[in-house]
């Protein structure tokens, strides 16, 4: 058992794995792909949500054919850890529409941010309205050349 969360089966972890590759399957599809009855594979479907183990289901965009063709991993150092401090910044980043991902984060820095922006002078932009109003140590970006792999499924048969 990992957690609180019971025992997955060889079912349970088909139903994830169909539904990481592809959340727009019907669901008469998942049945099919896992070798189970709708019936029982909208139950198993159901029991995986009010668990929080599945949630939700979302398309992917490909933010680039957009303009958003800048993806910047943005690392950020601050003195700063109050509690009061942590929740304005939470809030300030959470309003910066640019930022995709936001991770507190263990080691020599304190935050990781995914950004895309349209180009260079995009990211710019947001780095000022991101610095303003706070003060850090250190804040660095790392610039992506190429996506090498993006949005992979977890293999959960061989994680679990």
């Amino acid at each position: 058992m990992i957690g609180r969360m019971r025992n997955l089966d060889t079912f349970d972890l088909r139903i994830l794995t169909a539904v990481q590759r592809d959340s727009s399957l019907s669901q008469r599809q998942i049945a099919d792909l896992v070798g189970m009855s709708q019936n029982a594979c909208w139950r198993r479907m159901q029991a995986l949500q009010a668990e929080g183990i599945l949630a939700g289901s979302q398309a992917r965009v490909d933010l680039a054919a957009l303009g958003l063709d800048l993806t910047v991993f943005v690392m950020i150092r601050t003195r700063h850890h109050s509690r009061d401090w942590v929740d304005r910044f939470s809030r300030h980043v959470q309003g910066l529409p640019e930022v995709i991902d936001f991770n507190r984060i263990g080691g020599e820095w304190d935050y990781l941010l995914k950004v895309v922006t349209p180009g260079m002078a995009g990211y710019d932009r947001f780095y000022q309205r991101l610095i303003d109003g706070f003060e850090f140590d250190k804040v660095t970006g790392l610039f992506s050349m190429e996506r090498i792999l993006e949005h992979r499924p977890a293999d959960l048969n061989r994680l679990l």
